[in-house]
């Protein structure tokens, strides 16, 4: 299998590159220390741009909304790269339970802060849960790319897109539940329980 790799780990970018990097995660940082500080309403992006030392077009330029400062993350292409890596015979359930974990654990080592508060704030803010949702279904047409290769279905057919968009509610869900619950469980074993409703369907009922 191929070595798992962050975004920090991938092949270094050129000067030009590197300055939008550097200028896109102190936009992030900004963000995220502010509304931390002030709430979310509270947080303007003339706020943000003074933070993160740009002006308030430069923070457009990036980012067209002040929610996609929030949903905004690097992980979509790992995820696709690690289901690309994944042995051919194995189970779509093990694959994902897989590539989900690997997602996570490199999320919740380099930001773990930022992981729960983006939780907390799809909860809590209408417009940062409905752009998680249009965040969402642009990985989920990543997630039918890379199936398509694996299975041989064709990445624009019903079952493919009805089972990528599945698995995309399914961590939706996942989400929610855990920063209504207060963060209490480990995020990693509640996608792993939503991957078994999805492989095995409802568990039985107490009697």
């Amino acid at each position: 299998m191929a070595a798992v790799t962050s975004p920090a780990d991938r092949p270094q970018p050129g000067l030009r590159e590197r300055k939008k990097i550097k200028t896109r995660g102190a936009i992030r940082s900004a963000t995220y220390a502010l509304v931390a500080e002030r709430g979310y309403d509270a947080t303007t992006v003339e706020q943000i741009a003074e933070r993160a030392e740009v002006s308030p077009s430069t923070v457009f330029r990036y980012f067209p909304t002040k929610e996609d400062i929030v949903v905004t993350d690097d992980w979509g292409p790992v995820v696709a790269q690690e289901l690309r890596s994944r042995p051919p015979g194995e189970s779509w359930a093990d694959t994902l339970r897989h590539v989900m974990r690997t997602a996570l654990d490199l999320s919740l080592a380099e930001e773990p802060e930022v992981t729960r508060l983006r939780t907390r704030l799809g909860v809590e803010v209408p417009a940062v849960r409905a752009r998680m949702m249009e965040s969402l279904a642009a990985t989920g047409r990543l997630l039918r790319e890379a199936l398509a290769e694996r299975s041989g279905l064709a990445p624009e057919s019903l079952e493919l897109r009805v089972f990528a968009m599945s698995v995309m509610g399914g961590l939706m869900e996942v989400s929610q539940y855990w920063a209504e619950t207060g963060h209490r469980d480990d995020i990693r074993d509640l996608v792993d329980r939503a991957l078994d409703v999805m492989e095995h369907g409802l568990p039985s009922g107490k009697p």
